[in-house]
């Protein structure tokens, strides 16, 4: 149910200030910018972790907001609000923003275009990475694990406007995630076809798909694709309840 916007203004911008001062602290030009209440203002919150403009935090743990797909970053505040993402400081921010203003965060961070860092050298063998790639590019169809490129694109950088890329994400931060996935304590809308996935996979397919997919370089064309690849010989489509209809526009 949508709440008044008066009901969790302030408190998005008492956040807003707080992490404004974080800013301001290694930044002194900011400290004389008057704070306007605009979306980039207003998501100071968000950036204060998730970097400024949304790149990713330095420490691999927060991951990259900008660029991503609208949907995909729509869907994410709405498991995190509903609890079916659980991290107490998102939880306690976006607890009580409405359906229209989550969206206006997700396109605000969507429509922001900044580059991407070099990724860093992979400490994995050349084993773990060939098993990574595999998974990665072929899946492994005995054990019924779909390619990750099947939903995620062929050059791994998402599906407009509701799958995510995978590269440009750290190693430790895909390793967490898939984790939780494998774990249960990340979860998405029925059909949660991410959980069906990484049942399948064990601890050292993980670690293997993390590791090669953090090392491998980003494609001149970071944009999301805008149609799901072809479907390679032999493999099913996959329904996923967080992208019920790729190239449709999140609700309103």
């Amino acid at each position: 149910m949508a709440k008044p916007r008066s009901s969790f203004l302030p408190r998005l911008v008492a956040f807003a200030v707080a992490a404004g001062i974080v800013w301001t602290a290694t930044n002194p030009a900011l400290a004389a910018a008057p704070f306007e209440d605009n979306i980039a203002q207003r998501t100071l919150a968000c950036t204060a972790c998730h970097g400024q403009q949304g790149r990713a935090a330095p420490d691999g743990y927060y991951p990259r907001l900008a660029g991503k797909p609208v949907g995909y970053l729509y869907n994410q505040l709405l498991n995190f609000r509903d609890g079916r993402r659980h991290y107490g400081l998102m939880t306690q921010l976006i607890d009580p923003l409405s359906d229209a203003y989550l969206l206006e965060m997700a396109q605000y961070f969507s429509g922001l275009e900044v580059p991407y860092p070099a990724p860093l050298p992979s400490p994995a063998s050349a084993d773990v990475l060939r098993l990574g790639r595999q998974l990665v590019m072929q899946g492994d169809s005995a054990r019924q694990i779909p390619a990750c490129v099947q939903c995620h694109g062929q050059a791994m950088t998402g599906v407009a406007p509701d799958i995510p890329g995978l590269l440009g994400l750290p190693r430790d931060y895909l390793n967490a995630q898939l984790g939780a996935w494998k774990a249960g304590q990340r979860r998405a809308q029925e059909p949660d076809c991410m959980k069906d996935m990484v049942a399948r996979l064990s601890l050292q397919d993980i670690n293997a798909v993390a590791s090669w997919v953090a090392a491998k370089p980003l494609p001149a064309d970071i944009h999301p694709a805008k149609a799901l690849p072809a479907l390679a010989p032999g493999a099913a489509a996959i329904r996923c309840g967080s992208a019920p209809a790729t190239g449709a526009a999140p609700p309103k």
